[in-house]
């Protein structure tokens, strides 16, 4: 029986001594990228619309974010580290709704600075966000619920959608006519 006892003890302690020599690398995911969901302004639950194209205004490559026919009740809005502000489009591909003038903006104002966060992981940057503004063709609001963003995969920006038809109005979703929704800032 004493055997056995020296038998599981030198078992333990070998495995113990292999999983804390161990090095998987990093596991966190590396980049800091805000993650935004999308809602309807009249009930503020999570919506998935289908009918939409996001992407980045004047980025690289003409980057698609998320294109017509992709249902997803969240999008990745990568900011840029080189910049102090991104700005993003939001066109509407519906067939009612597929109009230059109906195209929504987000711009993002923010700090950007670089952070090690370890020899496996590497470095990367966290960005804070100081203002944002938005046009009101077919958005209602947006939120930013957290200014800081971090490499912590967490939605961090609610993009509010009217979802019902105005019942006056030239449709252009800010209700005073004029056919341009307004600009709002945050």
């Amino acid at each position: 029986m004493k055997s056995f006892f020296h038998i599981i003890t030198v078992v333990v302690a070998i495995w113990l001594a292999v999983s804390a020599c161990s090095n998987v690398g990093c596991t966190e995911n590396q980049n800091s990228v805000p993650l935004a969901g999308f809602y309807s302004s009249s009930t503020e639950e999570s919506i998935l619309p289908d009918s939409i194209a996001v992407g980045g205004v004047d980025a690289p490559n003409d980057t698609l974010l998320l294109g017509p026919g992709s249902r997803a009740s969240q999008v990745y809005l990568p900011l840029r580290a080189t910049s102090p502000s991104t700005e993003f489009y939001i066109k509407y591909k519906q067939k009612a709704l597929d109009y230059p003038w109906l195209v929504d903006t987000i711009r993002f104002d923010y700090t950007a600075t670089p952070y090690f966060a370890s020899e496996d992981c590497g470095a990367m940057y966290h960005y804070l966000i100081t203002s944002y503004s938005y046009t009101t063709h077919l958005i209602d609001s947006v939120a930013v619920t957290d200014s800081l963003i971090t490499n912590l995969d967490i939605e961090r920006i609610k993009i509010f959608f009217r979802t019902a038809d105005p019942d006056e109005g030239d449709g252009d979703g800010d209700g005073n006519g004029d056919g341009d929704g307004d600009v709002q800032e945050e």
